[in-house]
């Protein structure tokens, strides 16, 4: 399965810009310092949006739920870097204690050292979404062939133990290269961000990463918090353990439901 690739605005300009200067400099050669400038510049632009998450400059990003999700009250809980056989069970329980639904981004070798507890999300009313096999940090400089092949290891590994296949991708640390929107539509994924961080991979503080979550918390937001590499709180608890219960009490006053990216798509 595949779905179609446009190319993005942004990228449809680089690609012009770059036909321009060759055929400019053919023309003109004294213009080639203006027109490697040019380059140097766009150059620079494209490599800015690789590091920017949220930015939709590279092609299609989901950012916030869609307009009929948002009109139901809705936002989305994703959680990252799983699934952690000391932090996962105690987070699945609390959102159970809540009646909240969550997507969890699970990397691939996590998910083949702990297929049971990937299949106990499921089983739990949460989906499992793809982050990759490796999480490498070095994920926004490969090339397309071993995007793919990391990405396809991870769908593969996920779809096999949990018996549904991922319909969205989340980078490692949400950056990324100009390859990999082409690399997903080949592969029927789609590109999801977030609306909220609350930095709890580095930020062990309750407090703060609550504050980060909730500050002008609204319906369509998705929210991105931590089982894998959590941040740990000065008690030694998992940051997100301490925050979660605060976090969905926050959500039900406001009178906004949690569900999955793909029950946000319904």
């Amino acid at each position: 399965m595949s779905r179609a690739w446009t190319i993005s605005p942004a990228l449809k300009a680089s690609a012009a810009l770059h036909v321009g200067a060759v055929l400019g400099t053919a023309a003109v050669p004294a213009v080639w310092p203006w027109a490697l400038g040019a380059l140097a510049l766009n150059h620079a632009v494209i490599t800015g949006a690789g590091l920017l998450p949220r930015t939709h400059l590279l092609g299609p990003n989901l950012t916030r739920l869609p307009p009929a999700s948002q009109a139901r009250h809705e936002l989305a809980l994703t959680i990252d870097d799983g699934p952690d056989p000391q932090v996962t069970p105690r987070v699945l329980d609390l959102l159970d204690a809540a009646g909240a639904k969550a997507t969890f981004f699970c990397i691939g070798w996590r998910a083949r050292a702990q297929p049971a507890l990937c299949r106990e999300i499921v089983a739990r009313g949460h989906r499992v979404e793809n982050h990759g096999d490796a999480h490498s940090n070095l994920f926004s400089l490969f090339g397309p062939g071993r995007m793919r092949a990391d990405i396809s290891a991870a769908q593969a590994s996920l779809s096999d133990i949990t018996g549904q296949a991922p319909l969205f991708f989340r980078p490692t640390a949400g950056l990324r290269n100009p390859f990999l929107e082409p690399v997903l539509a080949s592969l029927d994924l789609q590109l999801a961000a977030w609306t909220r961080r609350p930095y709890d991979t580095r930020d062990g503080r309750p407090q703060q990463v609550l504050q980060r979550l909730t500050h002008g918390l609204g319906p369509g937001d998705i929210l991105l918090m931590h089982d894998g590499h959590a941040a740990l709180t000065p008690e030694g608890q998992a940051v997100i353990l301490a925050t979660l219960p605060a976090l969905l009490a926050c959500i039900k006053a406001q009178g906004l439901h949690t569900v999955t990216l793909q029950q946000s798509l319904t």
